[in-house]
């Protein structure tokens, strides 16, 4: 049995992470618009860029992970 932990410590990891990205894309809906993105409307076709939104998810998520990591 001791050679199955492993592989069972991994299926909780990725379990919690597809719980983790189901929650962030059940609130990224919610997620305002930031002045920095790109919204082009033609007349069938509508192209949004959240590049604002990156940018700013990708500094929360930067300082959260280095958070994590000194531990």
């Amino acid at each position: 049995m001791n050679e199955l932990a492993p592989f069972g410590r991994m299926l909780m990891v990725f379990g919690v992470a597809l719980l983790m990205i189901g929650a962030l894309l059940t609130v990224a809906g919610r997620v305002p618009r930031l002045p920095g993105d790109i919204l082009i409307r033609r007349d069938s076709v509508v192209v949004y860029i959240p590049l604002a939104t990156s940018i700013v998810l990708s500094i929360v998520l930067t300082f959260v992970f280095s958070l994590l990591a000194r531990r």
